[in-house]
Formats: C-alpha cells, structure tokens, sequence
C-alpha cells in the first residue's frame, strides 16, 4: 500500500530539484486557494435562494474576473520562468560525463580520464540480488562525486531516447547525431536511480540509470583503478 511520502516527487538530492519542489508547493498553493474559492461560490449559489430580476451586467464583476486570473497567471509564470533558465545554466564543469543511448542500454565515457569507459546493462529478474531493485539495477552504476559541478553530454546511437533522474530533477532527449547537455550538482551520496523515459522500442522500459553518488576522495580512487584497468 502506498503511503503519503510515496505520492509525491522524489527526495531532492541537487539544489536543481530543490528549486522544483518550491515551484510545485508554490503552484499547489495557489490552486488550492482558487478551488476554494470556486467551491464556496457554487455552495452558495447551489443553497442561496435570492435572485435579483433587474441584473442585466456586472460591469465591475467582470472586470474582476479578467484580471484577477491574469494576475495569478502571473504569479506562477515568473517562478516557472526563472527556474526554466535555472534548468538550463551550465555553470563551469569540473567533470564531463558522456551518456549514449542505445537499443536498450546505456554507454558511458569520463571525458576528462583517458580510457574509461563501461555499457550499463540492466540487471536481468533472476540474476538480482535479494537487495537489489527489479528493472531498476544495472551491471555497471555510474559513479559521480558529490558538492561537485557536473556536466552530462547526452546522445543516442540508433533511436531517440532520455535520460532522467528524477532525484536530481534532471531530464534530457538522447537524439542520434545531436548533442545534449544537463548540468547538474549532487549535494549528498547515495544511489539515485532512473529510467529511459521515451518510447524508444520493445525493450524501452528494460534500460535504467543508476548514478552511485561518493566522496570526492573516493571518486578520485575509483577513477585512478579504473584508468589503470
């Protein structure tokens, strides 16, 4: 059974989703107070009996009516805005990841390293382990470290497809001989998983992400092991 925490976003771990969560809470805000007081004016039009014969116009009601939504249309537009441009600032990078998609799984190479590189395969139901999550687990996770600036150049090689972190409130097309770009910072370790989210073919729903967040130091081993391999 769900419970409550499980009906909303993800728990932020990038100052990116952060901002996205303000902007739903602040959008439920407001839509919360315009269905209140929708409801309450039907209430009383639905269990008021007067009626005024003689009104034809309501010049000052309806004036009312245009501008206040316009106002509130406002209201949601300038934070959207902002975090639309917040979205796609790509500050300076202190590591380049590279994420090919293709039919169905996804390539990886450290720009910034020579020779490391992986495939990420999708961890097939009856080779999982008992702490292990279906569909969602992969072979090889990408390690990034954390209260680092990273960029991710997001490509494909046969089809369209997307790579998403919902966590990290990121979300990018991979579209063949096109390059896309997502910035992002993760502000504390753990495994934040996702998954393709186009309709890229039969096996679409069978190739996840799996990013494994570390300390700096511990990313600087791995990476050293990883180049000498």
């Amino acid at each position: 059974m769900a419970t409550w925490n499980q009906l909303g976003l993800q728990d932020s771990a990038s100052p990116l989703m952060e901002q996205l969560i303000f902007f739903h809470d602040h959008t439920m805000v407001v839509l919360i107070l315009i269905t209140t007081l929708v409801g309450y004016m039907m209430a009383t039009l639905f269990f008021n009996t007067l009626t005024n014969r003689f009104l034809l116009e309501g010049q000052t009601i309806e004036i009312i009516w245009t501008v206040l939504p316009a106002i509130i249309l406002i209201f949601i537009a300038l934070p959207s805005l902002r975090l639309l441009y917040l979205l796609d600032e790509v500050n300076n990078p202190n590591i380049t990841l590279k994420a090919i998609g293709h039919q169905w799984y996804w390539s990886y190479e450290y720009s910034d390293f020579l020779q490391v590189e992986f495939d990420s395969y999708m961890i097939p139901t009856n080779e999982l382990q008992n702490d292990g999550f279906r569909l969602l687990d992969v072979d090889n996770r990408t390690i990034l470290p954390m209260n680092t600036q990273i960029r991710v150049l997001i490509t494909a090689a046969d089809v369209i497809h997307s790579w998403t972190i919902p966590a990290l409130g990121v979300k990018a097309d991979a579209i063949p001989g096109r390059l896309n770009q997502v910035s992002f910072l993760i502000n504390r370790p753990g495994l934040f998983y996702g998954q393709c989210s186009e309709i890229c073919g039969a096996n679409h729903s069978f190739m996840p992400i799996v990013i494994e967040s570390i300390p700096i130091n511990s990313f600087l081993s791995w990476i050293s092991s990883a180049s000498e391999a």
